[in-house]
């Protein structure tokens, strides 16, 4: 029977591996687009509720620790008993957490909608496990513009879901808005029954089957390799980077005494390139060296950065810069992905993958928070963009001595 189906192969592979990329890819879209739109609403629930904005950020803060805790958890889940199970309570948690936002009037109350529910259910149908599902289902020489696609996916959504969020708002208000956006989460149900397999290589010999190690094993031998420590820590800068930006940019913008519009349209300028970005990076990651694709990433941010600085602010300017660092935005991600698959493989690739996520959400906290301090106690950014430029080049230069071999014996190289 299993000869019998070999003709097949050419016809179905290539569908399999499209309805692979759309399922991750949409996915990805709707989780991090909901996620990502719900400062649209910061205002409406501030006078909704009379917190204030302080307690309201609170909630928003903990959801961005709380999507980088759960990652490498639901990881190990995902390489445990699959993706599948894993992408649907994700996609239900994020559309239960959206709901009920708008009924609740305590702070604990948006913590446990905002900063558990919907930031959990992201981080469970987020990258960690997306990535390790795609990379488990396409070919190894696929891989990298596979990932590139599905991080494309996530900057889409971005660019996609504000503009509905505010039509929805304008035709709904926002309480039926935000609940719309909450409905509109499920239509990523179908992909948890795309993403619940082990991968199609089993039956067209794309590549053996994944060495998976003990969840306990696997994270002790990560965190004794050099080369995934150095991978975490560049990913920790990156975090700190692309927080800085998505919440203080509208306030650089400010600063330098330019048209508030500009701040918008340099935050959709930089989603925008994000996705070229992605894109880009996905397709180079199968023809240079990773460790030298995000050295070569961080050293144009440092570089990028310096000349922002130096440059007159000016509304060119500003958009210009914006659509580099949307370049680089995100761009990091698949290079970071592969090396992870070519050090242990993709038995445990979704809990060691959400490890260094669960970094790059370190550094993201710091990045957001050290924002508003420096600029509180010094009427500037400066500070924060000399902090960045020595981060971005000590990134660069940390990937350098990154051994790109695999770690665990009988995985085979990405």
């Amino acid at each position: 029977m299993g000869t019998d189906r070999l003709p097949k192969a050419p016809v179905r592979v290539p569908y399999v591996w499209w309805l692979v990329l759309l399922a991750a890819a949409g996915t990805f879209a709707l989780t991090m687009g909901t996620r990502q739109t719900m400062g649209f609403f910061l205002s409406p629930l501030n006078t909704a509720t009379g917190l204030g904005v302080g307690s309201i950020s609170l909630a928003f803060a903990f959801g961005q620790l709380w999507w980088g805790l759960t990652q490498p958890f639901a990881g190990a889940v995902a390489d445990r008993i699959g993706a599948g199970r894993v992408l649907l309570a994700g996609v239900l948690l994020v559309a239960l957490g959206t709901w009920i936002t708008p009924l609740m009037t305590s702070t604990w109350g948006l913590i446990l909608a905002i900063g558990v529910l919907a930031a959990g259910g992201a981080g469970m149908a987020g990258p960690s496990v997306l990535m390790a599902a795609t990379t488990r289902l396409m070919p190894a020489e696929r891989r990298g513009m596979a990932t590139g696609i599905v991080n494309a996916g996530g900057s889409f959504g971005q660019f996609l879901m504000a503009p509905l969020a505010a039509a929805l708002t304008v035709s709904m208000g926002w309480i039926g808005a935000m609940q719309a956006l909450g409905l509109i989460v499920l239509l990523a149900l179908p992909a948890a029954w795309v993403l619940r397999g082990p991968g199609p290589s089993a039956s067209v010999g794309a590549a053996p089957a994944p060495v998976a190690l003990p969840a306990g094993e696997a994270i002790r031998k990560a965190l004794r390799t050099p080369s995934y420590l150095l991978l975490s820590a560049g990913f920790f800068v990156c975090g700190f980077h692309v927080a800085f930006l998505a919440t203080h940019l509208p306030g650089v913008v400010a600063s330098c005494g330019l048209p508030a519009p500009v701040g918008a349209w340099a935050l959709g300028v930089i989603g925008l390139f994000n996705i070229v970005g992605s894109l880009v990076m996905g397709w180079a990651v199968g023809r240079w060296r990773m460790k030298s694709l995000l050295s070569l990433v961080y050293a144009s941010r440092a570089v990028a950065v310096l000349v922002f600085l130096l440059a007159p602010k000016t509304e060119a300017v500003m958009l210009t810069f914006a659509a580099v660092m949307g370049l680089t935005f995100l761009s990091t991600v698949p290079p970071t992905v592969g090396l992870v698959a070519k050090f242990f493989g993709t038995g445990n690739m979704a809990m060691l993958f959400g490890l260094v996520m669960l970094s790059h959400q370190v550094g993201g906290f710091l990045g957001a928070w050290l924002g508003g301090q420096v600029f509180e106690a010094t009427g500037s950014y400066d500070w924060v963009w000399y902090i960045d430029i020595v981060l971005a080049v000590g990134a660069a230069l940390i990937h350098l001595p990154i051994r790109e071999a695999p770690v665990i014996r009988g995985v085979q190289p990405a």
